[in-house]
């Protein structure tokens, strides 16, 4: 069996060329579904080592194979996400975004770099486990209907049939050289609510003349409140929350009509299902009572994400042996979501996070913002850590 120093030193080793790949990747963000040139620069890393991989799955997405002896005994996949999001990057590093309006901004030319730093390490090793490794690299995490879900539909987990998975995910609120775990349930599902509420518009100075849509929005929002307060006491962890509505009217003008968009977001699929009909509900009867006509559309997205216990617990083990049991941490459940989770509906699976927040040197800028940024040495963990993982599950 491989010591975690074997892999630490590998990871030492193959650090420069993931720095580089973070970077790259880092430099040349794009967006969801149309990661075409980080497609082809990941073949190309792989090409250079000599991994076999088929290209072109959901357009972008990569899957790479290494095997080991005995390579029909188990499968095991490690993923990681390619799209960027549509923020202008505010950083002032070497590696900043040329794609102006385009970042990544949630880590995922970590992820990437990291799984090609593990693939590295794993290559090495090749000798000393049972089983494959299936590698995939994933467009579309960040919208709808997400890529897993389509790589799913296109057969990622069969030929060879998938047992079961790992991925990471960077966490900037948790020091570098740490890492968290958590069993069972972990993340939430997630829906996008949108919503049209039409009147009658008209001079602001004669309400006889019209029916305001955005008073009937807002009894709608003050009544969803009321029946999901988002107070944390609910027995089912539930989030429904509107961040954006859109009148288009002016200071003595009432619009004809008022748009509104929402999340939301719970950890139990029945209740999931019920809680989209008491929207629909308080929607159409309030609406229906103002003498106005609602236009709801609820869009289904991920669902809840779940890890599976026996294999989470063996990962947080093999995690303290690698790191230290003071730098693995237990984390709380979230009510954010990640479209990994359809993989969790699908197999067993283990999604933890990874530390890459520096306070001394002042990362500590979130996810989904102009400033995010990682320490660097972070690359080194995750992908020692992926690689230790994974040899730790197929181990001879």
């Amino acid at each position: 069996m491989v010591k975690a120093e074997q892999i630490k030193l590998s990871a030492e080793k193959h650090f420069a060329k993931t720095l580089e790949i973070r970077r790259h990747i880092h430099q040349n963000p794009e967006l969801s579904f149309a990661e075409v040139k980080t497609s082809a620069y990941i073949a190309a890393v792989l090409d250079a080592l000599g991994i076999p991989y088929v290209s072109g799955i959901v357009k972008t997405g990569i899957v790479a194979l290494i095997k080991g002896k005995n390579p029909d005994k188990k499968v095991l996949m490690l993923r990681a996400d390619l799209d960027a999001l549509p923020i202008t990057e505010e950083n002032k590093t070497v590696y900043v975004s040329k794609n102006p309006g385009v970042m990544h901004a949630c880590g995922h030319d970590v992820h990437s770099a990291s799984l090609l730093g593990a693939a590295a390490i794993l290559n090495e090793f090749k000798s000393e486990f049972e089983g494959t490794i299936k590698l995939i690299f994933q467009p579309g995490e960040e919208v709808l209907p997400g890529g897993a879900s389509l790589m799913i539909k296109e057969g990622v987990l069969d030929n060879p049939k998938v047992n079961c998975a790992i991925a990471q995910h960077v966490h900037p609120s948790m020091e570098v050289g740490k890492v968290g775990f958590r069993s069972g349930m972990y993340m939430a599902s997630t829906d996008e609510i949108y919503l049209t509420i039409t009147g009658k518009g008209g001079h602001a100075a004669m309400p006889a003349d019209y029916n305001n849509p955005l008073l009937i929005a807002s009894e709608i929002l003050m009544e969803l409140k009321k029946k999901f307060p988002n107070d944390g006491k609910s027995e089912i962890p539930t989030v429904l929350a509107f961040g954006k509505i859109e009148g288009k009217g002016a200071t003595n003008v009432i619009p004809e009509s008022v748009s509104l968009e929402g999340t939301f977001r719970t950890m139990d699929e029945k209740w999931r299902k019920e809680a989209h009909d008491i929207i629909r509900k308080i929607v159409n009867e309030i609406a229906e009572r103002n003498k106005a006509k609602a236009n709801l559309r609820i869009e289904i997205g991920y669902p809840f994400l779940v890890n599976d216990l026996k294999l989470t617990d063996k990962c947080k083990e093999a995690a303290i042996e690698y790191l230290g049991k003071e730098n693995v941490e237990e984390l709380p459940m979230r009510m954010t979501a990640e479209d990994f989770a359809f993989f969790s509906q699908q197999l067993p699976v283990c999604f933890f996070r990874l530390g890459t927040g520096n306070k001394e040197k002042g990362i500590t800028s979130g996810v989904h913002t102009s400033t995010f940024d990682i320490d660097e040495s972070a690359l080194k963990i995750g992908s020692g850590l992926l690689a230790w993982l994974t040899l730790k599950e197929l181990s001879v």
